[in-house]
């Protein structure tokens, strides 16, 4: 359950995020082994896919809730989990606090958001896209502009929007900056907010990021424009003074990481 779980996640990122399989395929044939530290979705608050209704469906599959995060400046909220088996993936879910947006941002939202309906809760809604219509161009922008993540999420829907490589498992590099030196050798951009680096041995977790592919939507105005999808990311954990490797996640971090599908970051 748990493979095909991760394989159909796979299979939908990598149609919005090509640059994922190549550079997976590029740490393969140089003899690294590839292991997802985690993924990580996007929801809307109050809406009959929040954040609480998509928690069960993550715990029937033998993960526990680790952790919660609040992002104040980006209006979220976010869980992390992880499973039973130590080996499978973590999952990271937030969620946009949209009673905390403009009045203007919450009128559009919700022209979408009430086409939602109740759906069936099983391990599928996680690449189910969106369960609304496509936004016009002018109702993007203007979420934009206040909310990267509401633009994002309104126009690509309920899927993964990152894995994320585990640098702690691969045979020859061992260094988030080496590796990010790695992907912009072969062509691809990266995060840059808050240096390309983000984190560092005092929280025990360094992390960084490619930004996302772009795809060309057509809106619901019939417009075709080009927008951010998806990104890769890689992660490197320390022990803590246990001994053991950190498992969480840092709020100062995934801040910086969102921004990953942030297009004018990019330019």
């Amino acid at each position: 359950m748990t493979f095909t779980f991760f394989q159909a996640l796979w299979n939908d990122y990598t149609k919005l995020a090509p640059q994922a399989e190549v550079i997976h395929q590029m740490f393969s044939e140089q003899n690294e082994k590839v292991i997802n530290d985690h993924v990580a979705f996007r929801t809307f608050a109050g809406t009959p896919l929040c954040l609480d209704s998509l928690e069960p469906i993550i715990l029937a599959m033998n993960y526990r809730l680790q952790e919660q995060y609040r992002f104040e400046t980006k209006k979220l909220r976010a869980r992390s989990y992880v499973h039973s088996d130590p080996s499978v993936p973590k999952i990271f879910l937030s969620e946009l606090l949209t009673h905390e947006l403009s009045d203007q941002a919450q009128a559009i939202l919700e022209k979408y958001t009430q086409q939602i309906a109740a759906p069936h809760l099983s391990p599928e809604i996680f690449w189910s896209g969106r369960h609304w219509d496509m936004p016009t161009w002018a109702d993007y922008q203007a979420l934009l502009a206040e909310s990267e993540y509401a633009a994002w999420l309104t126009a690509i829907g309920l899927r993964a929007n990152h894995f994320t490589i585990s640098i702690n498992h691969l045979n020859h590099q061992n260094d988030v900056k080496s590796v990010l030196e790695t992907i912009k050798q072969a062509g691809f951009a990266v995060n840059t907010t808050g240096g390309e680096v983000k984190g560092s041995t005092q929280v025990y977790l360094e992390q960084g990021s490619t930004m996302a592919d772009q795809k060309v939507f057509t809106f619901g105005d019939g417009s075709e424009h080009a927008i951010p999808t998806c990104f890769y990311e890689f992660a490197l954990r320390y022990r803590e003074p246990s001994g053991e490797y950190f498992q969480g996640f840092v709020e100062g971090n995934a801040d910086k990481i969102f921004d990953s599908t942030n297009v004018s970051k990019a330019m």
